[in-house]
């Protein structure tokens, strides 16, 4: 995605704009999401599915196709069917997908893997707030997005296999969750989703964002992550630091072990 990094870091006193003004004096830059693949023993697991390819008409209803517009980067991964493709995988080859919360860029093509097989995680609270909205949407939840699966429900801090954890980190929604991958060579990975969006939101100090439910909730969430980056030596990988996304490798060629 591209979007005025306001939405971002509230730093500054810059005014949020849409794509129509994004040549006026403003902060307008690359917001990249993940998806992570997991290799591991007990099955291979996915974590987010970022953005639909028809991302322009299923989010103009929200306006949000205005500020934060996709386009396909000439090189890197692209949209996520084209992308596991590379890897001869469909979604069926997936066995979980954990989703860190329910927005747009995050769990828009979840009902892909609505195949009997691949189970469904999230966390508890954000399964129960972002079904109980009504109408089309509610901020940058899209009910279709997700309504109709089947969720496998999780609260607090949670192991899913051996390595692979979710610690719960709300704020940015009800139920926003991080990832913690242990692996045996490379150490520690903690993915914040958007828990903490860029490096210069990480601080200390923390500095909040627009796009933020609970700011009391979301400062004690940066701690947290903090307090266990600091005790396991882990990196820490922010939802949509485009600076920070150039620096990391990516499928097919590249890999963390």
């Amino acid at each position: 995605m591209e979007t005025d990094l306001t939405w971002l870091l509230l730093k500054g006193g810059h005014t949020i704009r849409d794509r129509h003004h994004k040549n006026d004096p403003v902060v307008w830059g690359d917001c990249p999401t993940h998806a992570v693949l997991i290799e591991h023993p007990e099955g291979r697991i996915l974590w987010d599915t970022g953005v639909p390819r028809d991302w322009e008409q299923r989010w103009a209803p929200t306006g949000f196709h205005d500020f934060f517009p996709v386009r396909e980067p000439s090189d890197g991964p692209g949209y996520l069917d084209s992308s596991l493709a590379q890897l001869e995988l469909t979604p069926d080859d997936i066995d979980i997908l954990v989703l860190s919360h329910l927005h747009f860029d995050h769990a828009a093509n979840a009902k892909m893997f609505d195949n009997g097989k691949t189970r469904i995680i999230a966390n508890s609270k954000e399964i129960e707030g972002a079904l109980g909205i009504e109408g089309y949407s509610q901020g940058a939840h899209i009910l279709s997005d997700y309504d109709g699966l089947k969720f496998d429900a999780v609260s607090g801090d949670a192991e899913i296999v051996p390595g692979v954890s979710v610690i719960e980190t709300p704020g940015h929604t009800w139920g926003t969750m991080s990832l913690q991958i242990d692996l045996p060579k490379e150490g520690t990975k903690i993915f914040t989703s958007d828990a903490v969006y860029l490096g210069e939101s990480w601080g200390p100090p923390a500095v909040g964002a627009a796009i933020v439910w609970d700011n009391l909730a979301w400062l004690e969430s940066v701690e947290k992550l903090r307090s266990i980056a600091d005790k396991t030596g882990a990196e820490v990988i922010f939802g949509h630091d485009a600076e920070q996304a150039k620096t990391l490798r990516y499928a097919p060629n590249g890999y963390y072990s």
